[in-house]
């Protein structure tokens, strides 16, 4: 599902193509039925350094949500911000 709007509803996940923790995520956010854009890092170093920026992390997965970042796959962290 991915969705290049700018609602503020809409996750924003840097991944790679080879990252299970990534599918986990968007695995988790289509369950929810949650929007998100799929940004790959490893094709695009200006995003690599944005992620980098936000997060001050080189792994994957990093996903910004409601201008909250996420690092890893936690469940956790994304059912309380998701429950709000």
């Amino acid at each position: 599902m991915d969705d290049k709007s700018t609602d503020n509803n809409v996750a924003t996940i840097y991944t790679t193509p080879w990252c299970q923790f990534c599918k986990n995520v968007e695995s988790y956010l289509d369950e929810k039925g949650y929007k998100y854009e799929k940004i790959d890092v490893q094709a695009d170093q200006a995003k690599a350094q944005e992620m980098m920026d936000k997060s001050g992390q080189m792994g994957v997965p990093v996903t910004e949500i409601k201008g909250q970042i996420i690092v890893g796959w936690d469940k956790p962290k994304f059912e309380a911000l998701l429950s709000n």
